[in-house]
């Protein structure tokens, strides 16, 4: 008698490109968030904002390893401009990321550093949850195929950074 059960596809694997995005972003803004509003003890600052670098790190390269390169070829050209700004904003951040992971919650500019880059994110994820997801969403991009790489992408670099 032939099983009825289907075939078990993990989690990650059901999961769109767009919304592994999301959640990143949500996960992220939590992060900024308890920064900013005093929910982490001074002592913790310094573990929370590289916690911050780390999550943005990750997050900015498996966008560009991937999604912006799939966004591009599934967006053409209406598209392509706001990629280009969007891998501007990445090096930006990646500055700030630069900065804090050199210095201390003690450097007088530490607070403003993550300030500044919290409003930066900010501002990057209105446009790509705003703008560039629903033109993503409409193109015809295997979000499924596409969010399958970016998590597994994603998984290989948090285990790399969590060994480093």
């Amino acid at each position: 008698m032939p099983s009825s059960k289907k075939p078990v596809r993990s989690s990650a694997a059901k999961m769109d490109a767009i919304k592994l995005l999301k959640s990143d972003h949500a996960e992220v803004a939590e992060m900024f968030d308890k920064y900013e509003n005093g929910r982490v003890p001074k002592a913790r600052k310094a573990a929370l904002a590289q916690k911050i670098c780390a999550a943005l790190t990750v997050h900015a390269q498996i966008e560009e390893e991937i999604f912006y390169p799939a966004a591009r070829e599934a967006g053409g050209k209406e598209v392509e401009d706001m990629l280009n700004e969007a891998e501007v904003e990445h090096g930006s951040v990646k500055e700030l990321i630069a900065a804090l992971e050199a210095g201390s919650p003690e450097d007088q500019l530490f607070d403003a550093q993550v300030k500044v880059m919290s409003e930066w994110v900010k501002h990057h994820v209105k446009e790509e949850e705003n703008e560039l997801f629903p033109k993503i969403r409409k193109s015809g991009m295997d979000l499924e195929e596409v969010g399958a790489q970016l998590a597994q992408r994603k998984a290989e670099l948090t285990s790399e950074k969590a060994a480093a």
